[in-house]
């Protein structure tokens, strides 16, 4: 049988703090350390390398929601700095620490270990048809250490999800900027507000906006219609149901074992971050 809707959701609100730390201070500065000249430099290489030496405009399409040449103002340019393999190490080394540094005494509790066997688990369980992220993550090693093995377990199953997610925002005739209002506007925030995209010059952010208000998505205002509301609902409901495969691998018992096991580890994350 099929997991509930609401439970898989739930994981997703747990593999997020754990899979973000690798945006953290400590992974930012060890790919400062191999020359990157910005945290977005760092943040391209790591994510990007399980694609390999994918050009730019790959990178784009897979992560979806960069505005146009935001990519390219990284790819290539790191990978003369770094390789994928090395990147893909700093990345891992730098997570762990990173993850290990945020739980404390968490990170050698036997519920750690047996959480990061259990999600392992439902993270190479995953179809891969169609998720090419989530693809190049399932064909790297998995870590043995547990604190990296969860990381790593925790980012296979949210770039999973991410990859639904686009595919769901794609469904919907959603673009990358377009996803990104529609996120802000859910957040009770206006669009220029929001920080991925408030740094975009105002026309360019102006025509996205409006092109949502001429779909009925957004109104004069500039928030939510109806329609709007109802779209960003659906959105997120087929990424659930998208997502859902990961954890057909784990019983019921199992994925409420997961649960409970996570909580205390993304609450010491979201904790200390705050």
């Amino acid at each position: 049988m099929p997991h509930p809707q609401t439970k898989v959701h739930r994981m997703s609100e747990l593999i997020e703090p754990i899979g973000t730390v690798t945006f953290s201070d400590v992974p930012n500065e060890a790919f400062l350390a191999l020359g990157m000249r910005n945290y977005w430099d760092g943040y391209f290489a790591g994510r990007a390398a399980p694609l390999g030496l994918a050009p730019a405009e790959v990178v784009h399409a897979v992560f979806y929601n960069f505005a146009d040449g935001e990519v390219a103002r990284h790819i290539p340019w790191v990978w003369g700095k770094t390789t994928p393999q090395e990147a893909l190490a700093v990345r891992e080394r730098g997570s762990a620490a990173a993850l290990r540094q945020m739980i404390g005494p968490l990170a050698d509790s036997p519920g750690l270990v047996r959480a990061a066997d259990l999600a392992t688990r439902a993270g190479v369980s995953a179809p891969t048809e169609g998720r090419a992220l989530y693809a190049g993550l399932r064909a790297l090693t998995l870590p043995e250490e547990p604190v990296a093995r969860l990381w790593h377990a925790a980012t296979l199953l949210r770039e999973h999800r991410g990859d639904g997610h686009n595919a769901a925002l794609l469904a919907h005739s959603i673009g990358g900027t377009e996803a990104h209002v529609l996120m802000a506007l859910s957040l009770g925030m206006r669009a220029e507000e929001f920080g991925r995209i408030h740094h975009l010059p105002k026309a360019q952010l102006a025509a996205v906006v409006d092109g949502l208000r001429r779909r009925g998505l957004v109104d004069a205002a500039g928030g939510f219609t109806d329609a709007g509301r109802e779209t960003k609902q659906r959105i997120e409901a087929l990424t659930d149901e998208l997502a859902a495969p990961a954890y057909d691998v784990l019983g019921a018992e199992e994925l409420d074992e997961l649960i409970a096991l996570l909580e205390p580890i993304a609450a010491a994350v979201e904790a200390f971050s705050n």
